[in-house]
C-alpha cells in the first residue's frame, strides 16, 4: 500500500549572507526513527538536483544551494520515501512524503536620508538665491565625499510669509537626498571585511550626522561670530532628516507576501520587475517575465 502525505512548508532563505540550507522533513518527522530513507530533490526549473554543481546533497537529505543568486529563487521540492515496519507482524509499508520549500533571495534595504533645511533671504527674486543654492550643494558634497556618499534630487523653493504685526519674511526651502552610492562605492564595498550592505548603511548614517553638524555650526556662528547677519542665512533648528529605504534593481518590499520579513527587499516574483532603486516591484503589462529578480519587463 502506497500512502501519500503532502506537506507544504514555506521557508525564507537568504541570498546575501548565507547559502540556503534545507532539510527534507518536518519537525515531527525529525524526532522519529526513519527506516531506509531515500531523498529526491527537485529544483525550481523542474530538474533533479542530484549531481548539480551548485548544490550539496547529504545522505541524510539535507540540501545546500551554493552561490545562491536571485534566479535560483522558487520552489524546491523534496520527496522522502521510507519504510514503516509493523511491530507485531513485521509487515513493511512504504511511505512517501513531499515537502515544498519556497526560497526567496533577499537583501537588507539600503538606507538614505531626505534632508530639509531653510534659509532666510531678502527676497524671492534675488539672483543670489540660486548661486547660494549651488554653492551649498558643493559644500555639502565635499563634506561627505570621503564616505563615497553624495546628494541627489536637490531642489529649493522660495516662499513669503506675512507674520502678525510684522512685514513679509522670505525663506528658501532646501531639500536633498543623502545617497550612499557615489562613484566608487563598489570598490569600497570590496575592501570591507564584512557585509557590504551594513557598511553602506553605516556610511550614509555618518554622512547624515556630518551634515547635521554642519548646519548646527552655522546656527552657532550666527549667534556668536557674526556682527552683521548675512543676507542669506540659516534658520535655526530647521534641519531635519527623514530615513528612507531603497531596494536594488530586481528587488522590492511586500509586507503581504513576506510578512516574516516585511522590511526586507525581496526578489521580484515572475511577472513583476523593478528597474530602479524603488521599493516596489511593478507588474509587467506583457507577462513575458518568467524569472525571479527581473529588472525590465
Amino acid at each position: 500500500q502506497l500512502v501519500w502525505n503532502l506537506v507544504y512548508q514555506d521557508r525564507f532563505a537568504t541570498c546575501n549572507k548565507w547559502d540556503p540550507f534545507l532539510v527534507c522533513m518536518d519537525l515531527a518527522r525529525s524526532q522519529e526513527e526513519v527506516i531506509d530513507p531515500k531523498y529526491l530533490w527537485i529544483g525550481p526549473d523542474g530538474r533533479n538536483l542530484e549531481g548539480q554543481m551548485y548544490v550539496n546533497l547529504t545522505e541524510t537529505g539535507k540540501l545546500m544551494v551554493m552561490g545562491f543568486k536571485e534566479s535560483m529563487s522558487g520552489a524546491y521540492t523534496c520527496t522522502l520515501s521510507h519504510k514503516i515496519i509493523e511491530t507485531m507482524t513485521q509487515e513493511e509499508r512504504e511511505v512517501v512524503e513531499a515537502y515544498k520549500f519556497m526560497v526567496y533571495a533577499y537583501r537588507e534595504a539600503d538606507h538614505a536620508y531626505q534632508v530639509f533645511v531653510r534659509y532666510t533671504t531678502r527676497e524671492c527674486e534675488l539672483p543670489a538665491n540660486s548661486q547660494f543654492f549651488e554653492e551649498l550643494k558643493k559644500i555639502v558634497n565635499n563634506i561627505i565625499s570621503d564616505l563615497t556618499c553624495h546628494i541627489i534630487e536637490s531642489s529649493y523653493k522660495c516662499h513669503s510669509f506675512k507674520r502678525p504685526k510684522q512685514g513679509l519674511r522670505h525663506e528658501l526651502f532646501v531639500s536633498f537626498q543623502v545617497n550612499p552610492f557615489a562613484p566608487g562605492w563598489v570598490e569600497v564595498c570590496h575592501q570591507v571585511p564584512y557585509d557590504c550592505e551594513d557598511a553602506t548603511n553605516t556610511r550614509v548614517q555618518e554622512a547624515k550626522d556630518r551634515i547635521g553638524e554642519f548646519f548646527n555650526k552655522q546656527a552657532y556662528a550666527l549667534k556668536h561670530e557674526f556682527q552683521t547677519v548675512p543676507t542669506i542665512h540659516y534658520v535655526d533648528n530647521s534641519f531635519s532628516a527623514t530615513h528612507i529605504d531603497s531596494c536594488r534593481p530586481g528587488f522590492g518590499k511586500n509586507d503581504l507576501t513576506h510578512k516574516n520579513c516585511a522590511s526586507c527587499c525581496v526578489v521580484c516574483d515572475p511577472g513583476t520587475y523593478s528597474p530602479n532603486n524603488d521599493v516596489t516591484c511593478q507588474i509587467c503589462t506583457r507577462p513575458r517575465v518568467k524569472k525571479y529578480g527581473a529588472r525590465s519587463c
